[in-house]
């Protein structure tokens, strides 16, 4: 089991006012110190943009790249994805890193609300999302799609119409695939081998059901914690990695668990739940 980190665990995201952003040095330092081996790279902008010195900005830590989670507009048919998408995958040269994580951006700020897609908005995603499998294939790089709240692809209709209007793999985001209403038990058993890439998230379904309801945007749920270590909310991840395990997956497990912070913890802050969704996940795979 390849298990990496991911910069969200320790509040690092890419929309504005999320919170407080704490910087490389010490979430890198943090991940190394509770033994993981490879991170995704963060929002844009987090680590230095210029591939050689994002490369050089993670090489003291020892971390390897898993690659970048990337929002992106792919519904508007006034706007090509491809050249800013190609720019990223630069980066992908020089600092490693092999799986481009795309999200359907609404293109409107942050994940508490977006525009209802028409048919035109549905055939241009999929022709774009086919165009970015074929370019990041084409540079060595699997591209997949992350079902993300707030987003373009979210519910469980929207996930299924892109399994069968496209071809790009999936990203089993376990934690937004179940508050849009998913049930990632059975679309791992169903789609195994369409899913190529793991964000590991646990997810307290009371608040989740908030979310559908409406009664909760995404980030008052964040900061409600809707996210909570691996084995403490109502994901059954035993079900999942066995699942994926029958179907050969070898690819890697993302921590993830999204957390808003006030401020630098004075204490040892978001890496304590990182370390016991580590145990976790480790002890399912022994098992």
């Amino acid at each position: 089991m390849k298990i990496a980190g991911a910069p969200i665990s320790w509040g690092v995201c890419e929309v504005p006012g999320w919170g407080y952003q704490m910087a490389p040095s010490r979430v890198l330092a943090e991940m190394t110190a509770v033994g993981l081996e490879a991170t995704e790279f963060g929002p844009q902008g987090w680590l230095p943009p210029a591939p050689v010195e994002r490369a050089a900005a993670l090489e003291p830590y020892g971390l390897a790249a898993v690659g970048a989670f990337v929002p992106v507009v792919l519904h508007n048919p006034d706007h090509d994805p491809l050249p800013a998408v190609s720019c990223e995958l630069d980066s992908f040269e020089a600092a490693g890193g092999d799986v481009l994580v795309l999200a359907a951006n609404s293109g409107l700020a942050g994940y508490d609300e977006r525009p209802v897609l028409d048919e035109q908005g549905w055939a241009t995603m999929f022709a774009n999302l086919d165009r970015l499998v074929d370019l990041a294939s084409s540079r060595g790089i699997k591209a997949t799609l992350h079902p993300h709240v707030g987003t373009m692809v979210e519910k469980r209709d929207e996930v299924l119409r892109v399994l069968a209007g496209s071809k790009i793999p999936l990203c089993l985001d376990t934690g937004h695939l179940l508050i849009g209403g998913t049930d990632p038990v059975e679309l791992v058993a169903t789609f195994a081998g369409r899913i190529n890439h793991v964000h590991a998230k646990d997810v307290r379904l009371d608040l989740a059901k908030r979310v559908q309801a409406g009664e909760l945007t995404y980030t008052e749920a964040v900061r409600a914690g809707i996210y909570v270590p691996l084995g403490e909310g109502d994901v059954d991840f035993a079900a999942i990695v066995t699942s994926l395990d029958a179907a050969g997956f070898d690819g890697w497990y993302v921590l993830e668990q999204d957390t808003i912070l006030a401020g630098e913890p004075a204490d040892e802050g978001p890496v304590r739940d990182v370390r016991s969704s580590i145990a976790y996940l480790r002890g399912l795979n022994l098992a």
